[in-house]
């Protein structure tokens, strides 16, 4: 059993608990969809048709509340893949929905295509620190009418893992219509739902727009794994003080939360959110700052009241590029967040404030992620790990390079890394003296110029191809210039991760 550092008291999260049901009962929230503002009033909520305000009260609020399930789980196409929040926390997600990404071949920002899903979904699913794909970019050429199509099939169609995808509501039907087709059957789907669907219903501050609370409203109608995230920016769309936006925050998130359980009571819920604080000297949205990570610990801990697990973006950074900036940005909100309690992390990949994927900044985050899933594992405290006898037969002056015991542990005691280089400098300038950049990038070319075996099979792809006429390829393709290589995937010669889970997968089956 792990203890969390925690940045409030419990006085404190109970006191936040009820400046924001004096927030729903006393100020309200403006609810644009009337679906949902028939919800609220059939459940005793007070409801305005003239301003559009439903306040719901203390009451109302706290019966809902007792129905929040405690456990979330992601189901992938493989179960083995399947994981379950919070006793297999952490889970590491990629930041979902940029619009650009940065060229893997000419390192320039371009906007991104279904191509591009396609190789990263690919090289998610071969990277061992990633535990979800949430789709991460946006599919630029998506013929009419095919938006989400074009990102959901090349995004499922090469990954075995647990996706995590949004769609506009009127697109939905078809994105069931796709997913039923991949697993064969509507009733094959809802076994085994492999796609996770997430929405933002609440606009900052106190709105519940149309588009995002259909969402809710439908997938929670169909009993499908659903969540939501709150999003509020101190200065702009919160107050400009940490606690203010937590209240605020936590209100918006207890809202949405509510409708959640008058459609469905006992539906899933993850308290999931991206609480920034606006850089006030320009206005600039700021997700990699240090107090990501410090509202995030807050989220954890009002999770934890409410016995739900917790987590959303976090571990972005607002740099360009691959840099120090970046670097920090991601690792400190991280590691604030997992010692806080959080449950899941949507980290990987993203540049510039959520705006652009690179492959490298993927490859480094797994770095980060692998880590992190080391630190969970702590101590392993045991009498045999304690270790008194071999220091005793060892004793004074001598070794232990050449025992058993450190041969036993030598790939297991240490997560080693092979993406950060830990060679003395004249090592690591006869072999060329490579940034962390080009090793990562060394890596995204060994998968993505393997073969992918985690694709459909042929007969799933034909009849997904006759059901939806002019579909985007989804078959992940080295980019130009890189040369297609023989054998299994992965590289030439598997890293070090990808031996260790290969043998891990062995052991299982």
């Amino acid at each position: 059993m792990h203890s969390y550092a925690e940045l409030l008291s419990q006085e404190q999260v109970e006191k936040i608990h009820d400046a924001s049901l004096e927030i729903l009962a006393s100020v309200g929230l403006l609810v644009r969809n009337q679906k949902a503002r028939g919800i609220f009033k059939k459940h005793g909520a007070q409801v305005n048709e003239d301003s559009q305000v439903v306040k719901i009260s203390r009451v109302t609020v706290e019966q809902y509340i007792s129905y929040f399930p405690t456990t979330f789980t992601f189901l992938g196409r493989d179960s083995r893949y399947d994981r379950t929040i919070p006793n297999d926390r952490p889970l590491i997600l990629t930041g979902s929905s940029a619009p650009n990404i940065i060229d893997p071949v000419t390192g320039y920002e371009r906007r991104s295509t279904s191509a591009d899903l396609a190789r990263i979904s690919h090289l998610i699913n071969e990277l061992p620190g990633y535990d979800v794909f949430s789709i991460s970019t946006l599919a630029d050429d998506a013929p009419p009418g095919q938006f989400s199509l074009s990102r959901f099939y090349p995004s499922i169609r090469n990954t075995a893992k647990p996706v995590r995808a949004n769609t506009p509501p009127d697109e939905a039907e078809d994105m069931l219509r796709l997913v039923y087709l991949i697993a064969g059957s509507e009733a094959a789907f809802r076994e085994r739902p492999f796609v996770t669907f997430h929405y933002c219903p609440v606009v900052s501050p106190l709105t519940m727009d149309f588009d995002s609370t259909e969402d809710l409203i439908f997938f929670k109608e169909q009993q499908l794994p659903s969540y939501f995230s709150i999003v509020p920016n101190a200065g702009l769309t919160s107050p400009l003080t940490l606690v203010g936006t937590l209240a605020q925050n936590n209100a918006e998130f207890l809202a949405a939360a509510t409708l959640s359980q008058m459609i469905h009571p006992g539906s899933e819920l993850i308290y999931s959110t991206l609480p920034t604080v606006a850089d006030m000297r320009t206005g600039a949205y700021s997700p990699g700052a240090v107090e990501t990570g410090i509202l995030h610990m807050g989220c954890a801990q009002m999770a934890g009241y409410y016995n739900l697990p917790s987590g959303g973006y976090i571990g972005l950074t607002n740099s360009k590029i691959n840099d120090a900036q970046s670097g920090y940005e991601t690792a400190m909100s991280v590691v604030a967040g997992f010692l806080g309690g959080v449950d899941i992390f949507n980290m990987g990949g993203l540049l510039d404030a959520l705006m652009a994927f690179d492959f490298a900044k993927a490859v480094i985050d797994n770095d980060i992620a692998m880590m992190v899933k080391r630190i969970q594992r702590g101590f392993e405290f045991s009498e045999e790990n304690l270790a008194l006898d071999l220091v005793a037969e060892v004793g004074p002056g001598g070794m232990f390079a050449d025992t058993e015991h450190t041969l036993e542990r030598m790939r297991t005691t240490m997560y080693l890394t092979d993406i950060a280089d830990r060679n003395p400098r004249q090592l690591w300038q006869e072999s060329g003296a490579h940034d962390v950049q080009s090793r990562a990038m060394q890596r995204v070319k060994n998968i993505l110029t393997h073969e992918n075996t985690a694709a459909f099979s042929p007969d799933v792809d034909a009849r997904l191809r006759e059901e939806f006429l002019g579909m985007v390829s989804g078959q992940s393709t080295p980019p130009e210039g890189w040369k297609k290589a023989a054998g299994s995937a992965g590289g030439t010669r598997p890293s070090r991760e990808d031996r260790r889970r290969r043998r891990q997968q062995a052991e299982n089956s």
